[in-house]
């Protein structure tokens, strides 16, 4: 069995708690506008115009196939840059065993591993046999997901996942459609059904001025959180200009001032553990 693997970060301190191995899976069934992995989304088509701009001959095409040279390779991301795919060339497939052979690398210094993306529960099948062989070592599972898989339905896998971490990035489906051109109910159910399991980490939203409804998301979610678990953590990210997909959205990372107002807001509807990064 494999899995397209995007990268893996040896070290992790904001995917979950304590210091994480972070995976990244490559693909993605959203496409949002603020997207801040447009690199993860899409699988390499070999068109080979990434070949073209790499200046360190880190890449080459081979029977119509890209291949990307590790060693070679300077990391300066002038291939992700030129993609117009919304891709990599530096993907690898991955077995199950070659990917606990990185965890392995750093297992006595990270507490577990957290699988993102991409959406990494659209290759849930390697989650789970990934997942029984990382519990054996001890370590604990957490997933980083967009919610557009009902995760709540594979009891398989949720044997062998601690915790997940819960995107819902806007409670109104038709601005949900425009942001990531799918529905959000899937999404809504795995907010209500994995809470019933305790299976949540924390429930997260960015907020976008001027093109979301930030007041009415937070205010929905924040309202539900009070009702199941006034404790659990409700993270707000600031949208950033910097790393996202060029002039999809006109928008500016949200001031001091509308964060306040948003965390007094979740804080006055009965959720207590609201932090913004």
């Amino acid at each position: 069995m494999k899995a397209i693997v995007n990268r893996i970060l040896p070290f992790s301190s904001v995917d979950g708690p304590g210091n994480r191995t972070s995976i990244f899976f490559q693909g993605c069934n959203f496409n949002c506008l603020y997207c801040h992995n447009p690199e993860t989304i899409n699988i390499c088509n070999h068109c080979g115009i990434c070949v073209m701009e790499c200046k360190f001959s880190a890449l080459w095409m081979n029977s119509g196939e890209v291949i990307w040279d590790k060693v070679l390779c300077q990391n300066c991301d002038v291939c992700l840059g030129s993609c117009p795919h919304n891709s990599t060339p530096k993907a690898l497939e991955m077995t199950v065993e070659q990917v606990l052979l990185e965890i392995r690398k750093t297992r006595k210094f990270i507490s577990g591993i957290t699988v993102s993306g991409g959406e990494c529960t659209l290759q849930s099948e390697f989650l789970l046999e990934l997942f029984k062989e990382v519990k054996k070592m001890g370590l604990t599972t957490f997933v980083d997901t967009n919610g557009s898989i009902p995760l709540y339905q594979n009891e398989a896998l949720l044997k062998v996942t601690d915790k997940v971490m819960l995107d819902v990035k806007a409670y109104n489906e038709e601005e949900h459609k425009m942001l990531t051109g799918m529905g959000n109910q899937v999404v809504l159910k795995n907010l209500k059904e994995l809470a019933k399991k305790d299976k949540l980490y924390e429930i997260r939203t960015v907020i976008v001025p001027e093109v979301l409804n930030n007041y009415l998301t937070v205010d929905r979610v924040s309202k539900w959180i009070s009702e199941v678990n006034p404790a659990l953590r409700y993270k707000l990210i600031k949208y950033r200009t910097i790393g996202v997909r060029i002039d999809m959205l006109n928008s500016y990372t949200p001031s001091e001032e509308i964060i306040k107002e948003l965390i007094t807001l979740a804080n006055r509807n009965g959720c207590d553990n609201v932090i913004c990064i």
